[in-house]
């Protein structure tokens, strides 16, 4: 028997021109359908959201009068930065984003070289696909389907046998949509040699973590000719209240799960989100709400 569809209503903010920020509500199966809809009823694109409850539900709903409702002028004046696809701060959280813009910075840590950097959606594949192909070797490519991925309850740990820089490329660029387009999903490669990680977290920015020094300067030249320039502070995602999507056109988890294992991905963990083994939920929490896909 099919499984019953589920639609919600969203609230979304759009970029505008020289205006304020449209508001809208749209409808979904999830929070990407619902964003697509919206950005191709606006022609613009999405820069916050929230699901829609009680009296901002539009009575058209009862009905299917409408697919998007326009509502007005953003009384958020949400900032214009154009997020990656996969996350949007939540509305009412301008406030906090007024410094977000292209950029990195080095994280103080006692043990580790954290550089995190980020860049908008235009700009996000070209990034972290551009510093794959600078690194001096690259061994696996390990794909975590988190645990707030349909509310599982538990995160999937996927890894690529060893291979090189260009089949973790060829690979990517293939499943840009589906990988690097879902906030769901975190991809990390290793590079062994430098006991480093090169990650695209669940935030849609990117860290090199490394156990050591060796390549700090390359990696800072590196971003430098990708156009992606110091900065302090580094306003990212991971700060505000937050939605989780995936893209409208892209695999369910399921799906998902079973096309890494045609690609020859093996599923080496499971990791069970606390509470989910007696069948507690995760309630959306204060700093990083989540949205579940359906």
């Amino acid at each position: 028997m099919a499984r019953a569809i589920t639609r919600t209503w969203y609230r979304i903010a759009l970029a505008r021109a020289g205006r304020p920020p449209m508001l809208v509500a749209a409808i979904g199966e999830h929070l990407g359908v619902a964003i697509a809809a919206a950005e191709a009823h606006t022609k613009s694109y999405a820069i916050a959201a929230e699901v829609a409850t009680g009296e901002v539900v539009p009575l058209g709903e009862s009905v299917g009068k409408a697919e998007v409702v326009v509502l007005g002028d953003d009384p958020d004046a949400t900032p214009e930065f154009r997020w990656p696809a996969g996350a949007l701060p939540r509305l009412g959280t301008a406030g906090q984003l007024a410094g977000a813009r292209r950029g990195y910075r080095t994280h103080p840590d006692p043990k580790l070289l954290v550089i995190e950097a980020q860049t908008d959606a235009e700009h996000l594949v070209d990034l972290y696909l551009g510093l794959i192909e600078r690194l001096p070797a690259a061994d696996n490519l390990e794909i975590r389907v988190l645990d707030h991925f349909e509310d599982a309850g538990q995160t999937d740990v996927w890894l690529t046998s060893r291979v090189n820089a260009k089949k973790i490329l060829r690979f990517l660029d293939d499943h840009d949509v589906e990988i690097l387009g879902n906030g769901h999903v975190e991809v990390s490669v290793y590079v062994r040699a430098h006991k480093a990680t090169l990650r695209l977290t669940e935030h849609k920015t990117v860290l090199w973590l490394a156990e050591e020094r060796a390549l700090e300067r390359e990696v800072i030249g590196w971003l430098g000719e990708l156009a992606v320039p110091r900065v302090d502070p580094l306003v990212t995602l991971e700060d505000v209240p937050h939605l989780h999507y995936r893209p409208a056109k892209s695999r369910d988890r399921k799906k998902l799960g079973e096309e890494l294992y045609r690609q020859r991905l093996r599923r080496v963990d499971t990791v069970v989100r606390d509470g989910a083994r007696d069948g507690a939920g995760e309630a959306d929490g204060a700093a990083a709400p989540r949205d579940t896909d359906g």
